[in-house]
């Protein structure tokens, strides 16, 4: 018979060879992989000497705190100049919509009055013509011309009348729109000017940290040059290479562990991206053997508070499935 002895040191081997099978199968389940980044470059679409920096690199900034201002001179003269020509614009088109000057319009209302006033003498002159006509007491060639005066004086009356509306009106309709067409092109030109002053001064346009800054205050920065190179956490991801023959059985959706040199716990993630092309692509026809050496580019996505503690370029075993 055993003793109880022999039956215990049995079952602490027993227990420790079934120990080191299960870390067997986790270690043969894990996948080599690494942390990558995706970086927002901000720069500024227009050249200019870097006057201000406001981050250093590891800062951590919010949605539109403010990164970098690059000097602006040029900028600043092209707005002030487009609303100084804004607001002559804007002045034409409102004198086109007004009429003359009050005083020019009381010069032409007493014209009418004194217009007016020819009208009624002449038309006594005249009904006193015919009368005397009828008494043959005058020609009738004092009255044609007392009626010829007559009717010029209405002429004249009408004239000024027309004379007057056309004071109290504005410019011509096809005169305005043309005034207001103008200050329609320069609030764009003005827009467009404002705008390109705006781009002189750049603000992050996600939360994040600040992972390298490009130049320095001082320096001379090309269009387009990227000043900042800024990481939001949502943009760290752990990418790693399975194998063929497991391929299938991960998933978009998946949840995955990620194992950090360091960290007692591992990270949970979520798998993001699944390659439809293989790498490392041997070439030749994939017989029962090659097919192993084939991988598959998995990635895989954290929360912000997770992704924060990977570094890019940190080395990672990938487990799939919980």
């Amino acid at each position: 018979m055993r003793s109880a002895v022999e039956f215990r040191m049995m079952f602490v081997i027993v227990a420790a060879f079934s120990i080191l099978a299960a870390c067997g199968r986790t270690a043969t389940d894990r996948v080599q992989g690494y942390v990558e980044a995706e970086f927002v470059y901000v720069s500024s679409p227009f050249a200019g000497t870097l006057a201000t920096l406001y981050v250093q690199k590891g800062t951590q900034v919010k949605t539109d705190d403010p990164l970098f201002v690059l000097e602006s001179v040029p900028e600043r003269a092209a707005r002030d100049e487009a609303q100084r020509r804004l607001t002559q614009a804007r002045a034409n088109w409102e004198d086109a919509m007004k009429g003359r000057r009050p005083t020019e319009i009381q010069s032409v209302e007493a014209q009418l009055r004194q217009a007016q006033a020819a009208a009624v003498l002449s038309r006594k002159e005249l009904d006193r013509q015919e009368r005397l006509f009828l008494a043959e007491a005058t020609s009738a060639q004092n009255v044609d011309r007392a009626r010829s005066a007559f009717d010029q004086d209405r002429q004249r009356v009408a004239q000024v009348e027309a004379e007057l509306k056309t004071a109290r009106l504005g410019s011509r309709a096809d005169q305005i729109a043309a005034a207001e067409a103008n200050v329609r092109a320069l609030e764009a030109a003005l827009s467009g000017a404002e705008w390109e002053l705006s781009q002189k001064r750049q603000a992050a346009p996600q939360a994040g940290q600040v992972f390298d800054t490009l130049y320095r205050e001082g320096e001379w920065v090309a269009a387009g040059r990227p000043v900042v190179a800024l990481l939001p956490p949502q943009n760290i991801k752990v990418r790693a290479f399975v194998p063929e023959q497991r391929i299938s059985a991960v998933h978009r959706g998946d949840r995955v562990q990620v194992f950090v040199d360091g960290l007692r716990t591992p990270l949970v993630g979520t798998v993001s991206f699944i390659s439809p092309r293989e790498e490392y692509t041997p070439p030749v026809i994939y017989s029962r053997e090659s097919r192993g050496k084939l991988v598959f580019m998995v990635e895989a996505v954290f929360d912000p508070g997770t992704a924060a503690k990977l570094n890019p370029g940190q080395p990672v075993d990938v487990q799939f499935g919980l």
